[in-house]
C-alpha cells in the first residue's frame, strides 16, 4: 500500500502492473515480481541490477529444497536438542544483464527513465518490462524484456531482451552474467528476514565457457551438496551487422560478451536460457551434462515455445483454480496474485515442500511447517490434488527422519515430524516453540484423511499413508496418559499448541482435539487395512514392527480424550492453566510493541493470557462437527479479545469461523486482511518475502468461510453466505476426479457438476444428489 493509502498497483484482476520506477519500492517489488515454478524463484530484480542504498535490493535466485548446514551452537545445552540447522542458499545469480552505450553503463537509477511499465501476469506466467532509458548526453533507446520461469521444466528459466535505437546511433555492449559473488541475507534479531550463516556456504569448484554455453559449478560448504548454474545465450541483430562474441570472467562471475554498431530503428536481441541442477536431483558428475541437455532442449524449441507452454499450464491450472468475485476489483487482484505465487512456490516433485516465504525469499530460512499441512494443502488438494498428493509423498519420503527423531525424542517406537526442516530433520533450536508442537503429527494425519476422503483414493493409504498414520500415531501414547485421578481421561502432557505465546502446556485444547481425530483414524485405517488389504497390512506391521493390541489402544484413548470445558465461562480452556494466568494489558501496549515476540522477553507472555493466533478456535473450524455453533460463538468471543494476530496465520481463521457462526462484517474484516497482506504489504515485511500460508488463508476464507466449505468423515458441505459487497462469486473444487463449479450470488446458489460420477453434498440442512455430466442445481441461499 502506497504512503496515500492507495494500491500500488492499477486493480487489474490478472496482473500487477508497475507504472513508472519508484527506487523506494524496489526491494519490496523484488518479492512481488518475483517468477518461479516450485523449484526455481528469481526475484523481481531489475534486468540490469540496481544499485542504490544498502539494504533497497536483494536480487537474489532460490532454489527450493537445496540447502546447507550449520552446527546449532547453545550456550547450555541439553539432550534431544536439535543439533545442526538447513538453510535455503541464495545461488548464483544467472538473469543478470549489463548493456552499455558508447561505453556509458545502463542503470536504471543514472540517465533519465520514460515510459516505465512492468508487468507480471497471471494467465500468462510471463514477467514483461517496458522502458525508454535516456543518457546524459541525450541519446536515446527503448528495452524491452521478459523472464519467465518455466511450470513445464523444472530445471529451466529464460530472458528475453531488446534493446531498441530511438535516438541512439553508436556502439552497443551487452553482457549475459552469471554471477557467483553471491551471499545470503543476515537475519540479524529477526527470524522473519533471513539466515545465520557464518561462512559463505557455495565454494567455487569449476567455471566452463564453450561456445555460447556457460557454467558456473559449486559444492556447498557442509553438506557437500554439488550445483550447477548454466546459461545459453543467442544474439541476433534487426540489420544483420557484425557481431563481436566473446567470454569473459571476472572473480566469481562469468559472462558472454556482444559487441555490435546500432542506428535508429535498429534492435539487438539477447535470448538467454539458464537452468540449475543440484546433486538433490541427480548424481553430481551428470549435473554439467544434464545443464547441457536442457539448455540445448530450450534453444532448439525456442523463446515463443516456452512461453507458449506455460501458458497452456496455466490455462488448465486456472480452470480448476479460478476464484472470481465480483463487486470488488482490489479483490479479484489479490486472490488471484496470491493463487499464482502458491502455485510458483509450491514443490510438485515428493522430494520439496513449501517454505513459509515460497520462493521469495530467505525468512525463516527456506523451512517447511506445519503451514503446508492445515492452510496451504486444501487449496491444491481442492484445485490440483496431484500436487497434494506430492506433498504426502514428501512426508512419506521423511519418515525414517521422523523415526529417527522420535528415538532422540526418548520415544521407543513411533515417528515424530520435525517442526521446522527443509530435507527432514528438525531444524528448530528453540523447543519451546519449536519441538514442542508435536501438533505436527496430527496435522499430517488430517491431510491424509482428508485427500482421502476428497479424491477418494484409497491405494494411497496401502502404499505410504496408513504407515504414516499408525507410525506417528505412537507418539500420543508416548506422551499422553490416563489421568492419575480419573482415569476415563486420557490427557496429552508438556506440549505447545499451535498459539506460540503460550508454550509447554498440559492438554492443549488443540493438540488434544487433533490427537483424538489422529488416533481415530489411525485404528479405522489399521482395521480397514486388516480386513481389505492383509498383504498390505502385513507388510506396514511388519515394517514399523507393530503389535495388533496398539490399534485397540489408539482407539480407546481416542474415546477417552480430555477435551476441557469450562462451565463457568462455557468456554473450552486453551490449556489446563491458560484460564487461571493474568490477561495481558493490551489498554497499556504501545502499538509500536506488537509484535510482542520482538519486544518482551518469552517468559514475560507466557504468564498471560495472550495468544499470537487461531489456536481453540483452529480447533472449531477443523473439526467442526464435534461443536455446536453456540460452543464456536461463545469460544470465538473469548478468545478473539485476547489474540493479537501476530501471526500471518491468524485472521483468516478467525474470519472463516467468523461467517459460520454469523459475525458477516467481522468475517469480511478478517478476510480483508488476508486477501491483500502481501500485495499491499499490510504487515510491513514483505519485502523479505510472500506469506504463503495466509495466501491460501485467502482462498480459504472464500472457500471455507463465506461458501462454509467442510468435509466431515468424507460428507461434503457447503452453508454459503453473500458478502454485502459482493453481487456474486464463483469457485472451483476437484472432488473424486471430478470439477464441482460453485456459483453464490443474491438469494440462489448453483453447483455444476464436470464429470460422469453423481455426487452427493450438503446445501445447508438440505441434501443434494448431482447427476453425472455437468448436472446442475439452483438452490434458495440457505437459511
Amino acid at each position: 500500500m502506497h504512503q496515500s493509502g492507495q494500491p500500488l498497483f492499477p486493480l487489474e484482476a490478472w496482473r500487477i502492473r508497475e507504472v513508472g520506477f519508484s527506487p523506494a519500492q524496489n526491494l519490496l517489488n523484488e518479492t512481488l515480481f518475483t517468477v518461479g515454478n516450485g523449484y526455481i524463484g528469481l526475484r523481481g530484480g531489475q534486468d540490469e541490477g540496481f544499485f542504490g542504498a544498502a539494504g533497497s535490493s536483494l536480487d537474489a535466485t532460490f532454489l527450493n529444497g537445496f540447502y546447507d548446514t550449520e552446527s546449532i551452537h547453545y550456550p547450555e545445552t541439553a539432550y534431544g536438542l536439535a543439533k545442526t540447522n538447513q538453510f535455503m542458499l541464495n545461488v548464483p545469480n544467472a538473469k543478470r544483464i549489463r548493456l552499455w552505450l558508447d561505453g556509458e553503463s545502463v542503470d536504471v537509477l543514472q540517465g533519465a527513465l520514460h515510459d516505465y511499465e512492468r508487468v507480471l501476469d497471471f494467465q500468462t506466467g510471463l514477467m514483461t518490462r517496458t522502458l525508454k532509458w535516456t543518457s546524459k548526453t541525450g541519446q536515446q533507446v527503448q528495452i524491452d524484456s521478459t523472464r519467465v520461469v518455466s511450470l513445464a521444466h523444472k530445471h529451466v528459466f529464460a530472458v528475453q531482451y531488446t534493446v531498441t535505437a530511438l535516438g541512439f546511433s553508436g556502439e552497443l555492449v551487452l553482457e549475459s552474467v552469471l554471477d557467483g559473488a553471491v551471499k545470503n541475507l543476515a537475519a540479524g534479531d529477526d527470524p522473519r528476514v533471513g539466515s545465520h550463516v557464518s561462512a559463505p556456504p557455495l565454494i567455487l569448484q569449476d567455471t566452463v565457457q564453450s561456445g555460447s554455453y556457460s557454467a558456473l559449478v559449486h559444492q556447498t560448504r557442509n553438506t557437500g551438496f554439488g550445483l550447477v548454474s548454466a546459461m545459453d545465450n543467442q544474439f541476433s541483430h534487426s540489420a544483420n551487422r557484425a557481431v563481436e562474441a566473446s567470454h569473459a570472467q571476472q572473480g566469481e562471475s562469468v559472462a558472454a560478451r556482444f559487441s555490435t554498431t546500432l542506428q535508429a530503428g535498429e534492435s539487438v536481441t539477447l535470448t538467454k536460457f539458464g537452468a540449475y541442477f543440484t546433486s538433490r536431483d541427480a548424481a553430481q558428475s551428470e549435473l554439467l551434462g544434464l545443464s547441457q541437455a536442457a539448455l540445448c532442449e530450450a534453444v532448439r524449441n525456442g523463446f515463443a515455445a516456452l512461453c507458449a507452454a506455460q501458458k497452456t499450464f496455466l490455462d488448465k491450472f486456472w480452470q480448476q483454480a479460478n476464484v472470481t468475485i465480483e463487486g470488488d476489483d482490489a479483490l479479484c487482484q489479490g486472490i488471484h496474485f496470491n493463487q499464482f505465487h502458491l502455485l510458483q512456490s509450491m514443490g510438485r516433485d515428493g522430494k520439496t515442500n513449501i517454505s513459509a516465504k515460497g520462493v521469495t525469499g530467505e525468512g525463516y530460512e527456506g523451512h517447511y511447517f506445519w503451514d503446508t499441512e492445515i492452510y496451504v494443502f486444501p487449496f491444491f488438494l481442492a484445485t490440483q490434488p496431484d500436487v497434494a498428493r506430492q506433498l504426502l509423498r514428501y512426508r512419506y519420503n521423511g519418515l525414517a527422519a521422523a523415526r529417527n527423531r522420535a528415538r532422540e525424542m526418548s520415544h521407543a517406537k513411533g515417528a515424530l515430524y520435525p517442526w521446522r526442516t527443509i530435507a527432514g530433520d528438525e531444524c528448530s533450536a528453540y523447543f519451546p516453540a519449536g519441538t514442542a508442537q508435536y501438533h505436527i503429527n496430527a496435522d499430517v494425519a488430517y491431510s491424509i484423511k482428508q485427500y482421502v476422503e476428497m479424491t477418494g483414493d484409497v491405494a494411497f493409504l496401502a502404499e505410504a499413508g496408513a504407515e504414516i498414520l499408525m507410525e506417528t500415531a505412537r507418539i500420543w501414547l508416548g506422551i499422553g496418559a490416563y489421568d492419575a485421578q480419573d482415569a476415563a481421561r486420557f490427557c496429552i502432557f508438556e506440549v505447545t499448541g499451535p498459539d506460540e505465546y503460550t508454550a509447554m502446556v498440559s492438554n492443549n485444547f488443540y493438540t488434544n482435539a487433533m490427537a483424538q481425530m489422529h488416533l481415530a483414524y489411525a485404528a479405522k485405517v489399521a482395521r480397514q487395512l486388516q480386513n481389505d488389504a492383509p498383504a498390505d497390512f502385513a507388510r506396514v506391521a511388519a515394517a514399523m514392527d507393530l503389535d495388533v493390541a496398539e490399534i485397540d489402544a489408539w482407539a480407546r484413548a481416542a474415546d477417552c480424550m480430555y477435551l476441557a470445558y469450562d462451565e463457568r465461562l462455557q468456554i473450552h480452556p486453551q490449556d489446563d492453566g491458560f484460564l487461571s494466568k493474568p490477561v495481558w494489558d493490551f489498554a497499556h501496549t504501545p502499538a509500536e510493541n506488537y509484535p510482542l515476540l520482538l519486544n518482551y522477553h518469552p517468559l514475560v507472555i507466557y504468564r498471560h493470557q495472550v495468544c499470537k493466533q487461531a489456536d481453540v478456535v483452529l480447533a472449531l473450524m477443523l473439526r467442526g462437527d464435534q461443536f455446536t455453533l453456540d460452543d464456536k460463538r461463545r469460544d470465538f468471543d473469548y478468545y478473539e479479545p485476547i489474540t493479537t494476530h501476530d501471526s500471518s496465520l491468524s485472521a483468516c481463521i478467525f474470519g472463516i469461523v467468523a461467517s459460520e457462526i454469523g459475525y458477516h462484517e467481522r468475517a469480511y474484516d478478517f478476510f480483508m486482511q488476508t486477501a491483500r497482506m502481501d500485495i499491499d504489504n499490510m504487515h510491513g515485511n514483505t519485502q523479505y518475502g510472500v506469506h504463503t500460508a495466509a495466501m491460501a488463508g485467502s482462498w480459504l476464507g472464500v472457500v471455507a468461510g463465506f461458501a462454509g466449505m467442510r468435509l466431515y468423515d468424507g460428507a461434503l458441505q457447503f452453508a454459503p453466505t453473500l458478502p454485502a459487497r459482493w453481487t456474486r462469486y464463483a469457485f472451483h473444487v476437484m472432488v473424486r476426479g471430478q470439477r464441482l463449479s460453485v456459483t453464490v450470488e443474491a438469494g440462489k446458489v448453483t453447483y455444476a457438476l464436470h464429470g460422469d460420477q453423481a455426487l452427493r453434498l450438503m446445501h445447508g440442512a438440505q441434501e443434494v444428489l448431482l447427476g453425472a455430466h455437468q448436472c446442475v442445481a439452483v438452490l434458495a441461499m440457505p437459511l
